[in-house]
């Protein structure tokens, strides 16, 4: 059962009663009272010397205090507002007792002072000052954080604001920065050991009798499906709600952070997802949004309702409210667990209505990377038929809190079969007839215990039936055959013309990738000389992440490019959640069939069992990070090294 829907329906009953100031104090943070308004703007540092300094503090959230790190004693870090031509000299003092960093994101910077420990400098030590010093080659919105260990969590970020050096094409009469992200009572060790030891440590919207019998989850029959593959359909976040307060520039939702305009104004909102592990959808109800930015680069305006913005992300907005009143500004985190809340409105002390919290999203066959809607000769087979009779299957798995992803990708099926379904040994399943297998032929199923045994039909990998799992390589002969990799994804789809997990019925207009549109022509239109595969990998019930089987710990061996080629890279998502990647010192440009007009970002989502393919000029030598941008994924191993080096192989 949804806990926080549940808890709203009750305490707005009480609230009828008469109770609702007694009661008020139970409520979920965004849903409580409000403050009279905090009509505040964010520090700015500007020009071509800046010192910034790190080091720990107390930050005050919905009026409870919290252990943070901060940088000048703000989190949010103050906004650094530069011009795009310009040299800047960034002092940066460390006053923590442990190695620090700032990277800049999204920044084009000499791989020097990309600020990744390890990887592109040796960091920052403590009671120490390091210097960046780097020319401003762009314009945008960006924003910077800390590469060194968890301090990102705790509140090491902050906006950039970088303007064009001529007219910029974006006209506004007043603008905002809006920094989302998630903070903890919590100490991030704390919230990844949780996660390492019971990766659905902070679920608790699993689903249970009283949702099934509302209706408002899964039927009975696709709830017994997912039952007998051991797959748990709320499994959207990782750290969620009950481990986090949602922020917008680092106030709660009972502060109410806001945000002044006069109607009329064409207000531009610069919105940064520096969350660590929150996938956000963001509107105003009431306002229509329109996108001219994404990641720094403009775009041809597209209006929607409403956006989903994945961590590293950022997107720049024009709203024109006309009306004399306050419009709440909704930051809902992916899973429906809370929100981050603010205002804008005319004046302070204004508020709006807040929304509730929308139904929770459950994850369907094709988040698992297996459309069977749109698999030839599958059209309308009824996923139950080859299921009904398994010995050995626990139809309620799915509401064992031990019971997560046992497969991403894959049916997963018991070792025993039945007498009513004959031996597989040919690769066909019944009711599977006509479907095309990957690589020309359908992995056997192994009947042994053996996973990545040969499988008859010489098929490089099998389901391993005694574990539950299926795991067919043959279609991805680089990934790494060893636990930390579930399955590969049998059907993965191009999503970039859908609008996020759980916004499927919105019912109104909200952004997709394909809308997206360069307002100017591509800097780099050649084909591409080759192309890549990257496989994003885990193992969900062990709170493992890699990219193609590999953690970042477990190899010194990177992504080779040479200066100046062009090449195809395709993001496989093997999971069933979904992932913002992220690639150091570079823009790419995402095929999405707009020629030389493709959007340029530097941070993409890919949507659980979803495939995102961009085109990559590797124009900027030196060692770059390339990572999943959700915090603990990262540290856990979702972490490898681009290597740029011109032809020769000299640096």
């Amino acid at each position: 059962m949804n806990d926080l829907f549940d808890r709203r329906q009750l305490l707005r009953g009480a609230s009828l009663a008469g109770g609702a100031a007694a009661l008020a104090a139970w409520m979920p943070a965004w849903a409580r009272p409000v403050s009279e308004g905090l009509a505040t703007t964010l520090p700015v540092v500007s020009g071509e010397d800046i010192t910034l300094r790190i080091a720990r503090q107390t930050m005050m959230i919905d009026g409870r205090p919290s252990r943070a790190i901060g940088i000048n004693g703000t989190v949010p870090a103050p906004l650094i507002r530069l011009r795009e031509g310009q040299n800047v000299r960034l002092h940066v003092v460390n006053d923590l007792d442990e190695e620090s960093s700032i990277h800049w994101h999204g920044l084009l910077v000499p791989t020097q002072f990309d600020g990744v420990p390890g990887v592109s400098f040796p960091g920052i030590k403590p009671r120490s000052t390091f210097t960046y010093e780097f020319p401003i080659r762009q314009s945008g919105t960006y924003w910077y954080h800390s590469h060194s260990g968890m301090q990102e969590q705790l509140g090491h970020y902050g906006p950039i604001v970088i303007d064009p050096a001529g007219v910029d094409p974006i006209q506004s009469d007043r603008e905002h920065v809006i920094v989302l992200s998630d903070h903890s009572q919590m100490s991030p060790e704390a919230i990844y050991r949780k996660m390492k030891v019971d990766p659905g440590h902070f679920n608790f919207q699993r689903q249970t009798l009283a949702g099934l019998l509302s209706g408002r989850d899964q039927t009975l029959k696709d709830r017994l499906d997912w039952g007998r593959m051991r797959m748990d359909p709320t499994d959207i976040s990782d750290a969620t709600g009950p481990a986090y307060t949602y922020l917008v520039n680092g106030h709660g939702p009972v502060d109410n952070w806001t945000a002044l305009y006069t109607p009329g104004q064409r207000v531009r909102l610069r919105v940064i997802n520096a969350s660590s592990m929150t996938t956000f959808n963001v509107r105003l109800p009431g306002l229509r949004l329109t996108i001219v930015q994404a990641d720094g680069q403009n775009v041809m305006p597209v209006t929607v309702d409403e956006f989903q913005i994945g961590v590293a992300e950022t997107y720049d907005v024009i709203v024109t409210p006309t009306e004399d009143r306050a419009y709440t500004l909704v930051g809902e985190a992916i899973d429906r667990s809370g929100m981050a809340r603010a205002t804008l409105s005319p004046r302070a002390g204004m508020t709006a209505e807040v929304p509730p919290l929308r139904k929770r999203p459950v994850a369907t066959m094709k988040d698992m990377g297996m459309d069977m809607a749109n698999m030839p000769g599958m059209e309308g087979m009824d996923m139950s038929g080859g299921m009904t009779g398994m010995r050995g299957v626990d139809p309620t798995a799915e509401q064992n809190p031990s019971a997560r992803l046992a497969t991403a990708g894959a049916m997963a099926m018991n070792a025993a079969t039945p007498p009513s379904m004959p031996p597989m040994d040919q690769g066909a399943m019944p009711g599977m007839a006509g479907m095309p297998p990957a690589g020309g032929q359908m992995a056997g199923m192994d009947h042994g215990a053996t996973a990545g045994a040969p499988a008859p039909g010489g098929a490089t990998s099998a389901m391993d039936m005694g574990s539950m799992k299926m795991r067919d390589f043959s279609a991805a002969p680089q990934v790494d055959k060893n636990p930390g990799v579930q399955t590969i994804a049998p059907m993965p789809m191009d999503r970039t013309g859908e609008p996020g997990q759980g916004l499927e019925d919105a019912g109104h207009r909200v952004l997709v990738y394909k809308d997206l549109m360069a307002l100017e022509r591509n800097p780099d239109v050649r084909a591409p000389e080759r192309s890549l595969d990257v496989h994003l990998t885990g193992n969900m019930e062990r709170f493992m992440w890699s990219f193609d089987g590999v953690k970042m710990s477990d190899t010194m061996e990177p992504f080779p490019f040479v200066l100046g080629e062009r090449v195809r890279v395709n993001l496989i998502n093997d999971t069933m959640m979904g992932h913002p990647i992220h690639i150091h010192g570079h823009f790419f440009e995402l095929v999405t069939g707009h020629g030389d007009h493709a959007p340029r970002k530097h941070t993409v989502i890919v949507q659980p069992g979803g495939k995102v393919t961009f085109d990559f000029t590797a124009d900027a030598v030196g060692d770059w990070a390339f990572h999943c941008h959700l915090l603990y994924h990262m540290m856990a191993g979702m972490m490898r090294v681009v290597s740029v080096r011109p032809k020769g192989g000299q640096a």
